[in-house]
């Protein structure tokens, strides 16, 4: 019988939640153990809740871990019994997982599972039923190929998640060689330990079990490097989906840079290309979905089908737009490698990227890479102002829509911005101030003096202010949303963050790791985020800093006061500010309205 032990610090209880106590000693280890099976739901100061969920169980059970092991570590760190129900519980759902297969038997792919009851069941299951070809014996049925993906989709809607072992087509093949020790462009090259072992757990040796699934891994820590690698290890013509033209090009120079391949052998397929197709082409998830009317086809569908592609690679798998979705349930005999840093999608489909894409297959935590050096560490500050008596009136008769805008914009953060600029103003300083509105940033552009990087920047333009950053020619940059993904600007070392997409856990994942490339000096790179007290972007900001929580970092809570001493907060200026730079052809398309820009 498990013993009460206060020193210990988790409370486990009967509705699959757990209490994690922040002050206790045991705090990272417990933490770290955690990770695997668990999800984080909230991290206010002291207590942290999990949830034992059924997809966080399932990925944990597809990267082999047992309900047996989820028990030992919860009884660890507990500092009372364990519910008595717990361990069947964690057992009972947990061997869900696999409980129904799908493999290919004589060239037919069948659903087959021993246990005749749930099959019985699941076969006159609405929406299953009617995916199922034709009964083979008491333990199996007939499907049709094309309905692969739908059927995944459909028994993990039932609580039964296949695992798939009907194996993939291998494509056309394609010689490709990794660099090894330096570069074409003569910079020192070795794929890192890390990058290896999430590219072996991909591919698990060319078995029915690995070629499809996600690795997740922070931005600075090389997936650009996983993708070419897993290229590299599978040898066969590839397509790559990213988020954004700026993407498309980093893929391009990182692919001939470290690998064999020529100029010819990679082709980019977005708005602004020829749209060519190669044995490796780059294309936007824009781009495929784009459309030239709301109800009519995807005229860049036919992409999945140009070339016998092996292996489809998914940049930044967390902003999947969902008509990609309904395509790759169609190509579900390809390989599938998604990339990214956090797997929370804040639309939940969560399930669709488990049974489309494949379950999680390597991850590391942030702070592991941090402390092995791979990534740079970081230093979290949240800054909290209130806003201006004049604003408070504002906020307080606003409608409810406004209200998070209000507060987004709070101009006692101008005043922020100016101290902290000030404060980073040495030669190594390399800062980035990104936000959500347009007209607060450019308020922030003609005060400061800095050049501003919108949608609305060509990309001729962005590459050259990019470029200028990563020279040291100027060393401050303002951007929008574009700057949450896929850009390269290695020696950014602070990140001002003034506004942000509600309680996007993702976005705070992007920005973070815009300043996480590794830099000489002791120095850590740092996050600021500017927040408007008991405003509505409070309980926002709650919800992005999960990511940060489930990742080891912790905030550090300041006041404006803090910083500014004595200041009198001016007055709001008289602009209507409520253009967001949501239209931003680099932001990937919201799932209402994919692929409204392509072209």
């Amino acid at each position: 019988m498990q013993q009460y032990n206060p020193a210990n610090p988790l409370i486990v209880q009967g509705d699959r939640t757990v209490l994690l106590e922040v002050d206790n000693p045991l705090y990272p280890e417990a933490r770290d153990a955690l990770a695997p099976f668990a999800e984080l739901e909230k991290s206010p100061e002291h207590i942290h809740t999990y949830r034992l969920t059924p997809l966080s169980l399932w990925n944990a059970a597809a990267a082999g871990m047992t309900a047996d092991e989820m028990v030992d570590v919860l009884g660890l760190f507990t500092k009372f019994p364990l519910p008595p129900s717990l361990g069947n519980d964690l057992a009972e759902l947990v061997g869900r997982y696999g409980r129904v297969r799908l493999e290919r038997v004589d060239g037919e792919l069948r659903l087959i599972s021993s246990d005749r009851p749930l099959l019985e069941e699941l076969a006159r299951r609405k929406g299953l039923r009617d995916l199922l070809f034709h009964r083979i014996d008491d333990t199996s049925f007939a499907v049709d190929d094309s309905h692969r993906g739908l059927l995944k989709q459909q028994l993990i809607a039932a609580g039964y998640p296949a695992e798939d072992l009907a194996g993939y087509s291998p494509g056309t093949p394609l010689e490709v060689n990794l660099r090894e020790g330096e570069a074409r462009s003569g910079r020192a090259f070795q794929v890192r330990d890390y990058q290896r072992q999430s590219v072996d757990a991909f591919y698990a040796g060319g078995d029915a079990r690995g070629g499809s699934g996600v690795i997740v891994l922070p931005c600075g820590a090389g997936k650009t490097i996983v993708g070419i690698a897993a290229m590299a290890k599978i040898k066969t013509q590839t397509l790559v989906l990213t988020t954004s033209t700026t993407a498309v090009e980093q893929w391009r120079r990182e692919i001939l840079d470290k690998t064999d391949l020529t100029d010819e052998q990679v082709a980019t397929y977005t708005g602004d290309s020829e749209k060519k197709i190669a044995p490796v082409t780059l294309a936007t998830y824009q781009i495929v979905t784009y459309r030239p009317s709301k109800t009519g086809p995807f005229p860049h569908f036919k992409l999945f089908a140009e070339r016998d592609w092996g292996l489809i690679v998914y940049d930044e798998v967390h902003l999947l737009p969902a008509p990609v979705f309904r395509v790759t349930a169609d190509i579900q005999a390809r390989r599938r490698l998604g990339l990214t840093a956090t797997l929370v999608r804040e639309d939940g489909r969560e399930d669709d990227v488990f049974s489309l894409i494949g379950p999680k297959k390597f991850d590391v935590p942030w702070r592991i890479l941090e402390q092995k050096g791979w990534i740079a560490e970081a230093r979290c500050v949240e800054i909290r102002a209130g806003l201006p008596d004049p604003n408070r009136m504002e906020y307080a008769i606003a409608e409810w829509r406004d209200k998070f805008r209000l507060a987004s914009e709070n101009p006692l953060k101008d005043e922020l911005v100016e101290e902290l600029l000030s404060r980073h103003d040495g030669p190594d300083d390399r800062v980035l101030v990104i936000g959500q509105y347009l007209n607060q940033l450019r308020r922030l552009a003609e005060r400061f003096e800095i050049p501003l990087i919108t949608g609305q920047t060509s990309n001729g333009v962005r590459e050259d202010l990019y470029g200028k950053f990563r020279r040291g020619e100027i060393r401050k940059l303002i951007l929008s949303k574009v700057g949450n993904f896929a850009i390269d600007l290695p020696d950014a070392n602070v990140m001002v963050q003034v506004s942000g997409t509600f309680g996007s856990r993702q976005e705070e994942a992007q920005r973070l790791g815009r300043i996480l490339r590794p830099k000489g000096g002791e120095e850590p790179a740092t996050f600021y985020s500017l927040v408007s007290r008991d405003t509505r972007e409070m309980e926002f900001a709650h919800h992005r800093q999960l990511f940060l929580t489930e990742q080891g970092y912790s905030y550090e809570i300041l006041d404006a006061s803090d910083l500014l001493d004595g200041l009198a907060p001016g007055p709001r200026p008289p602009e209507a500010d409520d253009e967001a730079d949501d239209e931003a052809v680099d932001s990937p398309p919201r799932r209402e309205r994919a692929g409204a820009r392509g072209e």
